[in-house]
């Protein structure tokens, strides 16, 4: 809650990051972090959900590149969970849903 700026319990700020992951903006990004916050952001401790955060404040043109393996992500975001959602991205025969 620390890290949280808009104050709040921990409860609100991954309804919060949930909404933010399936709504970015970029279609096919929206699709991986939307698939990844359902199944995953009640798991995501303070540290992870920071990373989270971190990750929806880039690009999401570089984030698309990163996820895709076209360029490496910089080392503040080549994260645990960075890792878990390119793992996402590579699974064979996807399904994505938001």
């Amino acid at each position: 809650m620390a890290n949280d700026p808009y104050g709040g319990s921990l409860e609100a700020r991954r309804k919060r990051l949930l909404f933010r992951c399936q709504r970015r903006g970029f279609k096919e990004v929206d699709l991986i972090f939307g698939t990844f916050a359902a199944r995953e952001i009640e798991n995501l401790d303070e540290p992870g959900l920071d990373a989270l955060e971190a990750l929806l404040a880039a690009p999401d043109q570089d984030v698309f590149a990163w996820l895709k393996g076209e360029a490496p992500p910089p080392p503040q975001y080549d994260t645990p969970l960075f890792a878990r959602l390119r793992a996402l991205c590579c699974r064979k025969d996807p399904t994505w849903t938001v």
